[in-house]
């Protein structure tokens, strides 16, 4: 129940797939709201903390979803050719969109060579700072890959939906009820 197997995904992948998707919601709105602060609005510093501790920690969450993936198997895919390679492709870029607008949003944070704080609980140090123009062009970064990974997110929900309601697949399904796929 835990782990893939060729006919479902297992708990591991299910709750990073669902973690993922609602904490990358909730921060590109946390985002985009925070731009519009004013400088005397009591949360002009706290967003921004906010938006940089659970940043970091779904990057970490990324990482180890990543690895996790890379040693467990896929379960295999329905559709046509054309589909499956175009759920393949889309995997791939949802994955480097996630690190891109993590890593981007990392660079903004640490290009003064200040370590990000993870809600007081640690320290994330800057390992990349005082670039010529880091911030800016990381924050441009930052921006368009997160409006990209949000408008490919909502076409893989929208493909899913597809195969659920017009195709009939159980794609949708295994991706909700780890032991309803194991059950044939």
């Amino acid at each position: 129940m835990w782990r893939n197997t060729r006919s479902g995904w297992g708990l591991v992948s299910i709750i990073f797939h669902w973690l993922s998707a609602l904490v990358i919601v909730g921060l590109f709105v946390l985002g985009w709201w925070m731009t519009d602060l004013g400088y005397f609005d009591p949360w002009y510093n706290r967003a921004p903390w906010w938006h940089r501790s659970v940043g970091m920690l779904l990057l970490f969450a990324t990482l180890l979803r990543i690895v996790w993936r890379l040693f467990q198997p896929t379960p295999v895919a329905q559709g046509s050719r054309l589909e499956r390679l175009a759920a393949h492709l889309g995997h791939i870029a949802l994955y480097v969109l996630m690190l891109t607008v993590l890593l981007s949003g990392y660079l903004i944070s640490t290009a003064r060579g200040r370590g990000i704080s993870v809600f007081d609980w640690f320290e994330v140090p800057a390992l990349v700072s005082h670039l010529p123009n880091q911030a800016n062009i990381a924050g441009e970064v930052h921006w368009y890959s997160a409006l990209a990974l949000l408008l490919l997110a909502a076409g893989h929900a929208l493909a899913a939906l597809k195969h659920h309601f017009l195709d009939r697949h159980d794609t949708f399904v295994r991706m909700l009820n780890p032991a309803r796929t194991r059950r044939r």
